[in-house]
């Protein structure tokens, strides 16, 4: 069984500076060549903004040829999100880039009514489960932490991973919906926060994370610090664990409508 390796960048994000920020995020992916993931923020380009109409970009957009030029360079599935335009609508996407040009994705389906993102932004309504080197991965975004039911895990995925712009304030919820997320569904989770202070003065610690099936810490980024760290997964010890403690044959079935 293939391990994998996951490389998690914690940002300071610069408020609304599209250009900046992926020039930032070059230097911090410089040299990255042995990772076979890796994942940037939620909006990585722009901090949560919901100035929707001046910073979207389209599935063709330089945002996304250079998500694509990164996972060429790197040789590695690049993620992240960014506000994207389709038909008229605008989308929280989380863009899966892979090495060989093929892009997948998913809009966020819990919009941030705190923020109003209800209000600019339109929901998702299918949840991404992607297969990579034997890894069954489902990416979702900040806010759709809070619902365990769309992160329920159907016994086939191995690896959640949360990109997000969870606020300082709340910093214990996030946490300790991560250990959830784990512990419940049995399976490997990565959260990926940012730092810093946005353009409407809210502070991020960070917080960033990633932990196994059992709910325990398996590597964690330094509060309100810059930091790329590179973890290794186990898919043995995964798959050793869930047949020596199968709590998911005991889950109950629902639907969800």
């Amino acid at each position: 069984m293939h391990d994998l390796i996951i490389t998690t960048i914690q940002a300071d994000l610069v408020w609304e500076n599209i250009e900046v920020n992926l020039t930032n995020f070059d230097a911090q992916l410089e040299g990255l060549t042995q990772s076979d993931i890796i994942v940037l923020p939620e909006m990585f380009t722009t901090g949560f903004t919901m100035n929707t109409i001046k910073h979207a970009t389209n599935m063709k957009g330089k945002d996304i040829q250079w998500m694509i030029a990164k996972a060429k360079q790197t040789n590695a599935v690049i993620i992240g999100s960014l506000i994207i335009k389709e038909q008229n609508n605008y989308y929280n996407r989380l863009i899966v880039a892979k090495p060989n040009g093929e892009l997948l994705h998913y809009d966020k389906r819990h919009l941030f009514r705190m923020a109003n993102e209800h209000q600019h932004f339109s929901s998702g309504s299918n949840k991404l489960i992607f297969e990579y080197k034997g890894w069954n991965i489902c990416p979702l975004i900040c806010y759709d932490l809070r619902f365990p039911v769309w992160s329920r895990n159907d016994s086939t995925i191995d690896l959640y991973i949360y990109v997000a712009n969870w606020p300082k304030a709340r910093i214990s919820a996030w946490t300790k919906l991560l250990y959830a997320r784990a512990i419940e569904n049995l399976a490997y989770v990565i959260g990926v926060n940012r730092i810093g202070v946005d353009g409407k003065d809210i502070s991020y610690a960070g917080g960033s994370k990633i932990i196994d099936y059992k709910g325990d810490i398996i590597n964690e980024h330094p509060d309100n610090m810059i930091s790329t760290i590179t973890s290794i997964l186990s898919k043995k010890t995964l798959t050793d664990f869930r047949l020596k403690f199968a709590a998911h044959l005991d889950a109950d079935n629902f639907e969800i409508k």
